[in-house]
């Protein structure tokens, strides 16, 4: 198995005279999970689709699992898994029936390496849906018909699996409770994953690399730590004294709440170091670019 899932090079997209991509360049690492982030009409969807062999690119280079998507075959679409924000299915439909009915079509193209398609009792028990195996998908709740989406994409037990806005409109249980279930398939089949969200607190949980695009362009590609460092070595340090609140910016931060305890010692009360997040590092580098 080759250490790159996904390599892409000068990728290229243009609608009439609008260019939607300007040339990008990245690669995805196998077992990597890496989100795409960028602001409503950036390219994320144009890059997945591509990617995914359903667009044609206007110029550039992209290899997904060793094949040109232009041109993938049945035998390379049988080794993606997909997520959309929503799949339309039969309501009548009982989870257990439909997946055994979309497993069988992988079945043709089982390796010796990875057999197809998933044991469907055993998939049903990863996405956490046995008690609801029987179950018509019209009675599912919103959170287990999201766990179905996921079973429907990892049933033929892709090698690379795109996940687009997994968890849009989740409450925070499901949402966590979806995380959980990435982890798991990440943890225990070693998948490589790529998502596409709006969510930056959820990329920060779940990817390895986050790559941002901005402008036509990959502006950003490192972990969330790298990036937060990248943008900006000096943290905030708050604390209260006596009830008066103080706000200081340092890059030694703990240098500096030392001396801050040399001084005031048990006086000090709130104390708080904050540092760049993802979220800051994303407004300020779409911010920089989309102007």
């Amino acid at each position: 198995m080759s250490d790159v899932a996904a390599e892409v090079r000068d990728l290229r997209m243009r609608y009439g005279t609008n260019d939607v991509l300007n040339g990008i360049d990245f690669e995805i690492r196998t077992g990597e999970v890496v989100a795409l982030l960028g602001p409503n009409g950036a390219g994320k969807t144009t890059t997945i689709e591509i990617l995914e062999g359903f667009r044609a690119r206007s110029a550039g280079q992209v290899s997904v699992l060793g094949a040109d998507p232009q041109h993938g075959d049945e035998r390379w679409r049988a080794r993606l898994g997909i997520v959309l924000q929503s799949w339309r299915d039969h309501a009548k439909w009982r989870v257990r029936e439909l997946l055994q009915h979309l497993g069988a079509y992988y079945a043709r193209y089982a390796t010796e390496e990875i057999p197809r398609p998933w044991d469907i009792a055993e998939l049903i028990d990863l996405v956490g849906l046995t008690a609801q195996a029987n179950n018509r998908i019209g009675n599912l709740s919103g959170g287990q018909r999201r766990r179905l989406d996921v079973a429907i994409g990892i049933v033929g037990r892709p090698e690379l699996l795109f996940l687009d806005e997994p968890t849009a409109g989740f409450d925070p249980m499901a949402r966590r409770e979806f995380h959980e279930l990435v982890h798991r398939l990440t943890d225990r089949e070693q998948a490589t994953v790529l998502l596409t969200t709006h969510d930056l607190a959820e990329a920060e949980k779940l990817a390895d690399r986050v790559l941002i695009l901005a402008g036509g362009r990959i502006v950003a590609d490192g972990s969330p730590d790298e990036l937060a460092l990248r943008m900006s070595a000096q943290a905030e340090v708050r604390w209260t004294v006596n009830g008066q609140r103080f706000v200081h910016p340092t890059a030694e931060a703990t240098a500096f709440t030392r001396k801050l305890f040399a001084q005031y010692g048990e006086a000090i009360g709130d104390l708080e170091v904050r540092r760049a997040n993802l979220e800051d590092t994303y407004l300020a580098l779409v911010t920089e670019y989309e102007q």
